[in-house]
């Protein structure tokens, strides 16, 4: 589809596919019969087009990033916390599974979705949702849950996250990975737009995943770095004749000492036409790493960090 994400750079970048239904009634949408035809229609495009079958090229609508501030509040929030991504990528042939040893610095999330049963709400009416397995896990400022939720400055100004099913500021979904910032009895903490975020992670029922991967870091020097939500060239790579988008820079910062997994590697560049038959233009320019920042992917330029192997 052309037009699917809310994102521009995203839209030219992808290839969407809609599923019928609504996020907040999963067992009326979200048959066997639906996981199993779009998970063929997937592998065959994973395999026509060379994509990778992981949760970093392989996401929801509620993992694409606003394209510039003010459109963050605004994005998808589909397919939401109850749909099984960890069934989705079994049916793919490319099921979770640990790469690195217990103890590494980095984790995909994973936690058991018939038992995993998060306290949301907004499903119909206000108040609480019917009890249902989730591919989520909440995130709170510290290892409790009766610790607030983690915040997000780009949904809520007041940073202050909450249980509705559509919020996505305070969650990490199955598959996502995420750079461990600490442990504390059955509480893993990961690196989450900015912050420290705690999960339930008891030791008889892990979450967490130990995962290998490539993690970005802030430059040595930078206290913080910018984070993108497109990655476009500078605006000096732009001819006189074509106007220049949007700033992509977004609310977030990340800063000196986080490190994020790195999902990809891209090229900044933006294509101009002002109508389907009129002179083209593509404009290329600068490197950026798409990043697991927060429940979304966001993107960082590559001359603004270092890159790591975490094992």
């Amino acid at each position: 589809m052309g037009w699917h994400a809310g994102n521009w750079y995203i839209n030219s970048k992808s290839i969407g596919i809609e599923h019928e239904g609504f996020l907040a009634d999963p067992d009326a949408w979200f048959t066997e019969a639906m996981y199993r035809s779009s998970a063929r229609l997937v592998r065959y495009l994973a395999h026509r087009y060379r994509i990778p079958m992981d949760r970093q090229h392989i996401i929801g609508h509620d993992n694409v990033p606003g394209l510039t501030p003010d459109a963050v509040a605004g994005m998808h929030t589909d397919p939401g916390p109850y749909w099984d991504w960890a069934h989705y990528f079994r049916l793919l042939g490319a099921p979770f599974h640990a790469t690195a040893e217990s103890g590494a610095d980095a984790v995909t999330i994973d936690p058991s979705y018939p038992r995993n049963e998060p306290a949301l709400t907004g499903c119909v009416t206000p108040g609480p949702c019917a009890q249902h397995g989730s591919s989520a896990v909440m995130l709170y400022t510290a290892p409790s849950v009766s610790a607030p939720l983690v915040g997000d400055v780009g949904l809520h100004p007041s940073g202050k996250s909450t249980t509705d099913v559509n919020d996505t500021g305070a969650r990490a979904s199955a598959g996502q990975q995420y750079v461990v910032a600490g442990h504390k009895g059955g509480w893993t903490a990961i690196w989450y737009l900015g912050q420290e975020a705690w999960f339930r992670d008891p030791h008889r029922r892990r979450v967490a995943l130990p995962a290998r991967a490539v993690v970005a870091t802030p430059r040595r020097g930078l206290a913080s770095i910018p984070v993108y939500g497109g990655a476009f060239p500078k605006a000096s790579a732009f001819p006189a004749d074509v106007p220049v988008p949007a700033d992509t820079t977004l609310q977030y910062r990340l800063p000196a000492g986080e490190s994020y997994v790195v999902g990809d590697e891209v090229a900044g560049d933006y294509y101009y036409a002002k109508a389907y038959d009129s002179v083209r233009t593509w404009i290329r320019g600068g490197k950026y790493y798409e990043i697991q920042f927060g429940h979304r992917v966001e993107f960082v330029r590559a001359s603004d960090v270092t890159l790591d192997l975490v094992r």
